[in-house]
């Protein structure tokens, strides 16, 4: 069908449901939906399917869940059929499974690429939203879902001279699709979160020179990469379904790992260091799993902290540099974990440098490069691997205004409330996938992205049986769930970190924990109770009087 400028199909302006994004979660809602008979679209800013998978293509970008887990479950043929080549995926393969996906459950046709909203309102009269595209194009629907990702809004330091500086420019976030040659290179790289971690080993090997700006220097536990075996694979594929069960209603991220059933200090030293050897060796995000205390008790969480201290010491030559590499600022684990392939090592090439910005901030850009405590440094091209707003950047970047013209923004301005992580008072048949107030970005993301949708879709099922139209959260239902999700982060170290988990690592941003860490397994019990006993919680209504039920089924 043909497409208007806004990426609308012609003479089409109303939908049942609009979803905002096509990745992983806005694929998945889309299908639900069509299978429950609910004319829907699908609007997405980026030219192809994918979300982060199809922004995120900095050198080395990878998956930190092994790939037999991060991938869908909700079709057993899909999940027979398609193989990874790697314990941990790349970002093209991840990509191309997604690709994968839209077209072999036929999605594009019901997806407006290229198509960035701007902004959406509810309209109390007539019970839905009317969303707004930058290119001006207005589409009404009875419900919003906004699937637009917790890690999708990358976040580009403001620094004085930025127009000033005359070579070349990256965020990792916003990678060029055709990639980019640092062969004979002078690079500079600012951070060294996640991002930077996976990208520093591949850009040092081609550039001339590379100097790192750290600011916090972070966790990092090897992957220990290796090519699928038919073996493993088949290890998961023979009782797929049953293990999928098992890492949605046993676990508390949503990923099967080795688990221990004893704390850190209840063993012999010898045996604790033997024990976290034989995980670092192993390799991947099962490190922490080494103990079941290390991210509730200090004193157990030192005991790992220091030994991927002495690891890094070990890795690094220099014993300077190896000194400014360790991590004392926050407890192993409370921020996001990052996993490496020669990270550390890296650091031992002559061709590389590391600079700490805490000891000499960075005070801006000059025509040539950075200026960084006083000092002049010159690079062809300047790196950004400053993370992303995360968990509300992409929400905000969208003007939302609910009952009464109320701003979603500044609902949020003290921190992200919201009831389940799945809907806001004042903010009615608007959705959130995976949003502030659900485990998403501390559990295996494609679990609780299913989790919700499958809920979501339920729900809607369940208005339109009978004849409702409208649902929104109820005000003290949501500050409740606020307090218990404080409460249940505060059992633990987490909030001991200055985090992206927490809005740290944008100036300004209330400092609150975002996600619920109450565990996976918890929160779908808690979800399915609400929705068993009537969606506790929300405040549903029917559908005007004046209309017929045959209308109202139309309207929903």
């Amino acid at each position: 069908m043909a497409k208007d400028a806004g990426g609308v199909h012609a003479g089409q302006s109303r939908f049942d449901v609009v979803i905002v994004g096509a990745g992983f979660s806005g694929l998945y809602m889309l299908h639900r939906l069509r299978r429950l008979g609910f004319s829907v679209h699908v609007f997405e800013a980026g030219s192809d399917v994918g979300g982060t998978w199809y922004w995120n293509r900095y050198p080395g970008a990878r998956c930190d869940v092994e790939s037999m887990q991060y991938s869908y479950s909700f079709d057993e043929a899909l999940q027979q059929e398609w193989r990874w080549s790697e314990r941990f995926a790349g970002q093209p393969e991840i990509l191309r499974y997604i690709n994968h996906v839209a077209d072999r459950f036929d999605l594009r046709r019901d997806i407006s690429l290229d198509t960035r909203v701007a902004s959406a309102t509810y309209d109390e009269d007539a019970a839905e939203w009317t969303l707004t595209t930058r290119a001006g194009a207005r589409i009404a629907a009875r419900f919003c879902i906004m699937a637009t990702g917790c890690l999708s809004a990358a976040r580009t330091p403001d620094f004085p001279g930025m127009a000033a500086y005359r070579g070349r420019i990256f965020h990792t976030g916003h990678w060029p699709h055709e990639g980019v040659d640092f062969s004979g290179l002078t690079v500079g790289v600012v951070g060294t979160g996640s991002s930077a971690i996976q990208a520093i080993p591949l850009i040092a090997a081609q550039a001339k020179q590379l100097t790192v700006f750290q600011r916090t220097p972070n966790f990092s536990v090897p992957a220990r990469n290796w090519a699928m075996t038919e073996a493993y694979e088949q290890s998961w594929k023979s009782d797929y379904a049953g293990l999928r069960r098992r890492a949605r209603e046993e676990t508390r991220s949503g990923t099967i790992y080795e688990f221990s059933d004893k704390g850190a200090l209840a063993v012999d030293a010898e045996a604790r260091e033997r024990e976290y050897e034989r995980r670092w060796q192993k390799g991947g995000a099962n490190f922490m799993h080494a103990f079941n205390d290390i991210l509730v008790d200090k004193a157990a969480n030192d005991t790992a902290a220091d030994f991927v201290r002495n690891k890094i010491r070990q890795s690094v030559t220099d014993p300077r540099t190896a000194e400014a590499l360790l991590p004392h600022d926050h407890p192993l684990g409370a921020k996001r974990i990052c996993v490496d392939t020669d990270y550390y090592e890296t650091f031992n090439r002559g061709n590389v440098a590391l600079v700490d910005v805490r000891e000499a901030p960075i005070e801006g850009l000059t025509a040539a490069g950075l200026r960084v405590g006083g000092r002049d440094y010159a690079f062809d091209a300047i790196v950004f691997a400053t993370g992303f707003d995360a968990m509300t950047g992409a929400l905000d970047a969208i003007d939302i205004r609910g009952c009464d013209g109320s701003s979603l923004k500044q609902a949020w301005s003290a921190g992200p409330r919201s009831y389940l992580g799945l809907m806001s008072a004042g903010f009615p048949n608007l959705f959130t996938i995976t949003g502030p107030g659900s485990p998403s970005v501390l559990s295996n993301v494609i679990v609780s992205i299913e989790q919700h949708v499958d809920w979501i879709a339920d729900c809607l099922a369940h208005l339109r049986r009978n004849g409702l139209n409208r649902i929104e959260a109820d005000r003290q239902a949501q500050e409740d769930w606020v307090t218990h999700v404080n409460e249940v982060a505060h059992r633990t170290l987490y909030p001991q970190a200055n985090s992206w988990y927490m809005g740290a690592n944008i100036p300004g941003k209330t400092r609150v924990f975002m996600p619920y860490i109450g565990g996976v397994n918890v929160y779908r019990q808690i979800c399915s109770d609400v929705a068993a006993e009537g969606y506790r919680g929300f405040r549903l209504a029917a559908a005007p009087a004046q209309q017929t039920k045959k209308e109202q089924h139309a309207a929903l």
